[in-house]
Formats: C-alpha cells, sequence, structure tokens
C-alpha cells in the first residue's frame, strides 16, 4: 500500500440513534458538541475535534445495536463530569483512575446517552 492508500485518520464516527431529536438535544445541549447539520427525520452530523460524529437511525436490522465505546478527551475530566451531571447526564460512576503510566495518569468517567449508548470522558494528566 501507498500512503495514499493508507488510512490515516478516522473521519467519521456513527452513534446508533433512535428517536433523532432526543439524541440531537443530549449530544448538543449536554455534551456540548458544536452541530455542523441535520438531515431529518434520520441524520445529525456533529463535530468534535475534526471527526464528524454522526447521529442515524440503523439503516438495517443487523446494525440495530449500541454504538461502541467513543472516548471523549477533555483537560479538565471534573469539571467536564460535574458539568454534563447538571445539564441531566447519566454516568456510571465518578471520575476514576484507570492506569499509572510513567509520565501520566489516564482517568475516565463513563455516561450513558438518551439511546442506551455507553461512551466515556477521559483525561490524561501529567
Amino acid at each position: 500500500m501507498t500512503a495514499a492508500t493508507t488510512p490515516s485518520a478516522v473521519g467519521q464516527i456513527a452513534i446508533h440513534i433512535k428517536d433523532l431529536g432526543r439524541a440531537v438535544t443530549f449530544y448538543r445541549d449536554v455534551v456540548r458538541l458544536p452541530m455542523l447539520f441535520e438531515v431529518p427525520p434520520t441524520l445529525a452530523f456533529f463535530g468534535c475535534g475534526g471527526v464528524r460524529l454522526m447521529l442515524s437511525a440503523p439503516s438495517e436490522e443487523q446494525f440495530d445495536h449500541a454504538s461502541s465505546v467513543i472516548y471523549f478527551r477533555v483537560d479538565d475530566l471534573q469539571g467536564a463530569y460535574d458539568g454534563m451531571v447538571s445539564r441531566g447526564a447519566t454516568f456510571l460512576g465518578a471520575p476514576h483512575l484507570i492506569a499509572r503510566m510513567p509520565d501520566h495518569e489516564l482517568w475516565m468517567a463513563f455516561f450513558k446517552d438518551t439511546e442506551g449508548n455507553v461512551n466515556a470522558l477521559m483525561s490524561e494528566r501529567r
């Protein structure tokens, strides 16, 4: 393979949803991602550090399952956690230490969206 044919970055991730309006409200108002555009009644797109997040109803039964866990990087994990809780997010637990590395610690807090998907906030502390 050549550099031109080798994947270089993730461009878009699909998050499966059941109710577009409810999911848009969650990712826009609770997670606070910038909305790029919406294609009612089944699609909405958000920006996240150069990666598009696509909210989409499953196109076929085989795709009707929870999405993969998406780890949203934040600098201030406790502040992001507190803010999302105040906006109605449901977390599976408080921010906690995952691993100590030679030069930093990895901290995470897992939350559920309105569609039943589990995602996480992550922070690498020096």
